[in-house]
Formats: C-alpha cells, structure tokens, sequence
C-alpha cells in the first residue's frame, strides 16, 4: 500500500527487453534506503518488485499487460520516473490509499500555469470518471491529488509549485501520457451499491437518475 507522496525521482538507467517482458534499471538514489529484492516499489505510480539490487540501482522485471495499462511504453533511458516506497504501518497517512495497480491512462490536453499554481485538465476513459467526484482523491503518475474538476471525459487537478518541483509532473506537456489510478474507496462503493442501483442510459454513468427516494426503497438511509 502507498500514499502517492513521491520520495523522489529515479532515473531509467535501462530498458532491456526480455521475451514478452521487460527488465527496467532504475538508479533509485537514497530511496534505495532499507529495500530488499522482493520489495514492492511504486515507479510512476505502478507497483513493481526489485529484483536485483547494485548499490543505489534496482532492477525491475515488467510483463506485457502492465506496459499495455501503463504509460511506460513511451519510457525511454535518461527519462525520470516517481517513486515511492510502501507506507510503514507505524507511519504518518499524508496522501490518501493507494494501491499501485493502475487503471489506465490519461492524456494531459490542458496545461495553464498561473501564479503559484498550474492546471492540469487529463482526457481519461468515461468508465473512469464514473468513480470520481469533485474534491475527491486520484493518483497521476503516483501523486496523490485532489479533483478539482470532473467531467465525463477529464478530470482536473491544482499543483502547487512544491510539488511540480519534486515530481516528473514538472516536466509534464500536453498531449503526454500519464498514469491514473482512481480512488479505491469509490471502487467499493460502486461495486457495493450497483445491484441496487436502477440501470443506468447507455453512456450516461453508473449511478444516472437515481433519487434519494430510489435509495430509500433499496434500503438506504431508513
């Protein structure tokens, strides 16, 4: 389990194929601190396992299926990616529950720089949007955000000048792939409450036309 508060950024050292997967070195820095082979890492938000470790680089072994969920097919060596070591269970909860298992990609089409923050809109698959809410939690490129904004097809998020500054968002544009993970508690709730929801209009999301009084007969709110 991660936080999506990024320790660092690591540089690719290489990207070596093998068979239908691949082998990623990255040069962790002193994120490398206390990991074993076997350790689970964040990397761009996707949790890998270290494999080898050579001083403060780690190797990483990535299939075929997560390149495809990913955005770690446009990765190239010298490029940076954010990383993040799994929460101690006695440590502090910044971020918010973050899994490592990313749901798909988004594709920066609106980047605004303003003073003392920069907008971020993301153009992101409708079955994603269906979990999010304004306000609510999302996790791009492993950093924790808040929404600020949500439509069928994007998403939106603020960042602060700090955390452009130690994050690959920094040196994000538009039209970049990023990695999205969405919130695990709106999973949940979704998957709890669909077989009492009414169906929903094609294309209209998970929960459309449904009233307080439609909750009330399903059992909810007494």
């Amino acid at each position: 389990m991660f936080t999506g508060i990024v320790e660092g950024m690591a540089r690719i050292v290489a990207i070596v194929p093998q068979g239908a997967a691949y082998r990623f070195t990255l040069d962790l820095g002193p994120v490398v601190e206390g990991l074993k082979i076997g350790d689970s890492v964040a990397v761009d938000g996707a949790c890998l396992t270290v494999v080898t470790l050579r001083g403060t680089q780690a190797d990483f072994d990535v299939i075929r299926e997560t390149v495809e969920r990913t955005a770690f097919a446009q990765l190239r060596p010298g490029q940076s990616v954010n990383v993040e070591r799994p929460m101690r269970a006695d440590g502090r909860f910044h971020g918010h529950m973050v899994s490592g298992h990313v749901d798909g990609t988004g594709r920066i089409t609106v980047l605004r720089k303003e003073d003392g923050q920069t907008w971020f809109t993301v153009e992101v698959p409708a079955e994603l949007t269906a979990y999010m809410i304004e306000k609510g939690s999302i996790t791009l490129s492993g950093v924790s955000l808040t929404l600020t904004e949500v439509t069928e097809t994007s998403l939106s998020v603020a960042l602060i000048p700090h955390t452009l500054g130690v994050t690959t968002l920094g040196a994000k544009s538009c039209g970049d792939l990023i990695n999205v993970e969405v919130d695990q508690l709106g999973k949940f709730v979704h998957k709890l409450l669909r077989g009492y929801l009414p169906s929903a209009p094609s294309g209209s999301g998970p929960s459309a036309g449904v009233t307080i009084e439609q909750l009330r007969q399903s059992g909810f709110g007494g």
